[in-house]
């Protein structure tokens, strides 16, 4: 039978912060329910607890060290294009906050690279797939990029610049659904009929959403590089991961959160909510455990409709957790009545910026990425 603590006694086994406490569940390596007494409190499994307090105290074997690696645990590649640090997103050493208050989209997109792209002569481009919607579009666009696209390996990097920057523009069309000129946030804002106010958001949007490290996204795009596929299969791979609920569609679970809170109120839909799960979907990171500053960028650059201002109010009184860049996204399109789907779209044309150039970086390495299991299976016989 599971022996359950309270977060105070978590906490001193621990001798940790409550955001380090509330980092290890969200990792899923300490089990955490809701109090029946008071669904705002918590309750901890305490073999998880003493489990972490013993590690931590023994120091950890190369392979155990290397198994939590993959789920939030310390870098396993090296790069130099993005980096968390002390609670701020920076691409090549700048602040991406900073850089949303004037960068364009298609500047971020070549501070990644880290390499210009030759100016393109004026050309045609082919018009993007027909598709009922924005997501069958783009993911069309980049499986033909992927079928026709010669592979990464051994290609000058001015090269790939260059096919990185017709990557961004092809994925674009494919979210309009027509070929436009000019830069990318203003054609996005000119396909969903925004003013200048919302053309803006959606150009703060891009660039706070171009990279972030070496999440699942971005790993898979580089495990796809590492083989030496092309850019644009690359990017595919990082787009079929990004489709996944607990990824790039984590602003759904958010905006249906939303709508339970104007039906039933904020305090009551929170309190629903924690009564089944440890947490609410938009709110809280585990690398920003004072605030996703990505998150506070775009909250601050308009007001958001009034539920979800509500609904934050109610999950910092009920968990102290704060506003992610999915809350964001999801108040955005509420406020600027945006497709649905935007959300999705905004992250996965943002993203195709990072993806490209960890694609880049990954190939200019020559090393496959090609990590051995731990086998927990049915021992071979003889």
């Amino acid at each position: 039978m599971t022996e359950w603590i309270d977060a105070p006694e978590a906490l001193r086994r621990l001798g940790v912060k409550p955001q380090t406490l509330y980092a290890y569940v969200s990792r899923g390596r300490i089990r955490a329910a809701a109090d029946a007494g008071d669904p705002r409190r918590g309750r901890y499994a305490a073999a998880d607890v003493d489990r972490l307090t013993t590690r931590k105290a023994r120091g950890r074997k190369a392979a155990d060290v290397a198994a939590d690696a993959i789920a939030w645990g310390e870098p396993i590649l090296q790069s130099a294009i993005t980096t968390v640090a002390e609670g701020r997103l920076y691409y090549r050493g700048q602040d991406a906050a900073l850089l949303a208050e004037t960068a364009t989209f298609e500047g971020v997109a070549r501070l990644l690279r880290g390499i210009e792209a030759s100016p393109r002569e004026s050309r045609l481009r082919p018009a993007p797939p027909k598709g009922a919607s924005m997501r069958e579009r783009l993911f069309a666009a980049l499986a033909m990029g992927a079928a026709r696209g010669a592979p990464a390996w051994r290609q000058p990097p001015e090269v790939l610049a260059n096919d990185g920057a017709t990557l961004l523009d092809e994925a674009a069309d494919a979210v309009c659904g027509r070929v436009e000129s000019g830069p990318i946030h203003q054609r996005l804002g000119q396909a969903w009929g925004l003013g200048t106010m919302g053309t803006d958001l959606i150009r703060r949007a891009l660039v706070l959403l171009a990279d972030h490290e070496l999440n699942p996204s971005t790993f898979a795009a580089r495990v796809a590089a590492s083989t030496g596929a092309s850019l644009a299969a690359s990017a595919l791979a990082g787009l079929s991961t990004l489709s996944g609920p607990r990824h790039g569609g984590a602003y759904e679970a958010v905006a249906r959160l939303a709508a339970d809170a104007e039906r039933q109120g904020p305090k009551d839909a929170v309190a629903a909510r924690l009564a089944f799960w440890t947490s609410t979907p938009g709110f809280g990171h585990p690398l920003y455990p004072d605030g996703d500053p990505r998150a506070r960028a775009l909250l601050n650059a308009f007001t958001p409709p009034g539920a979800y201002q509500d609904l934050s109010a109610a999950v910092a009184d009920a968990t102290g957790a704060h506003d992610n860049v999915d809350f964001a996204l999801a108040a955005m399109t509420r406020s600027l009545a945006l497709p649905p789907d935007a959300p999705f779209m905004l992250f996965a044309v943002a993203r195709c910026a990072g993806w490209v150039a960890h694609a880049m970086e990954q190939a200019a390495t020559g090393a496959i990425i090609r990590p051995r299991a731990r086998y927990v299976g049915i021992l071979p016989a003889g």
